[in-house]
């Protein structure tokens, strides 16, 4: 008997709250196929059912909390769109620059907050544990405010923008240094008539692991780049076992994380 997955489209992570803990007003669909419903005591019993939850998150939840998605109308970081920074070509090309567009974004996230739809889901992670059941965090963003509302299930498809890479010897680790070296102190802001900080290579983040030296990248999946294998085998099993996808925040329209609502169907 093939297994059924029920999909439901949360259009406002604000709203996700009201889905799982009570009240009215949520707009939901389940599958891309169905009609947009607000019948929450239908979701309810969907929800009630369900042993094995996962949660699909993208920039839109994290917008909420003011976090700059660079999508769309209006998101540039002074003349670049993530796109044209975010790339292994890039960071060859001019580290400097790419590492002032990661600082911003490092120091941005520093000033921001968890909104009610990371909490609501972090506190119904909790709740349902104690019932046996379990909720993952499936996510394509790389700012931690699921982490920092509690959520512990949490599987980063695009890494974590405080986490960097030795592009020599590879270590990885966690940095939360502000800023993460001092010739970054000041730099990278976004107005288009900002000039480019030209920092020396050598002044740029570099591993102290073992006395390597090399050049630090974040450790985040630029455009062009593969997902780390571990992590598209630990989401495929979780997708696998699944009952129950909430898509939260995310037109699912970046690949490889588009493909994943249909898998549930």
């Amino acid at each position: 008997m093939q297994r059924v997955v029920r999909r439901v489209f949360v259009q406002s992570s604000s709203l996700f709250r009201t889905v799982v803990g009570g009240g009215r007003g949520v707009n939901m669909a389940e599958g891309q196929r169905a009609r947009p419903s607000s019948d929450l005591a239908a979701f309810r019993e969907l929800f009630a059912a369900a042993r094995n939850i996962v949660v699909l998150s993208g920039a839109g939840i994290s917008a909420e909390s003011g976090v700059p998605t660079f999508r769309g109308a209006g998101g540039f970081w002074r003349t670049w769109q993530a796109q044209d920074l975010a790339t292994p070509e890039a960071f060859r090309a001019n580290p400097s620059l790419v590492w002032e567009f990661y600082h911003y974004r490092r120091e941005v996230m520093l000033t921001k907050l968890p909104n009610a739809g990371h909490m609501a889901i972090a506190e119904c992670e909790q709740r349902l544990a104690k019932q046996g059941r379990s909720l993952v965090v499936i996510t394509q963003n790389i700012d931690e405010l699921h982490k920092r509302a509690g959520s512990k299930n949490i599987i980063e498809l695009h890494g974590c923008l405080f986490n960097t890479r030795c592009t020599r010897c590879g270590h990885v680790e966690e940095n939360r240094k502000s800023p993460i070296v001092l010739s970054l102190a000041g730099k990278g802001a976004p107005d288009p008539d900002a000039q480019d900080a030209r920092i020396p290579e050598e002044d740029l983040p570099r591993c102290d692991h073992g006395g390597c030296g090399g050049l630090l990248r974040p450790h985040v999946v630029w455009f062009g780049e593969s997902l780390d294998p571990d992590v598209l085998s630990r989401t495929d099993r979780e997708l696998d076992k699944c009952d129950l996808c909430l898509v939260v925040g995310t037109s699912s329209v970046v690949y490889p994380a588009a493909m994943y609502p249909p898998m549930c169907g």
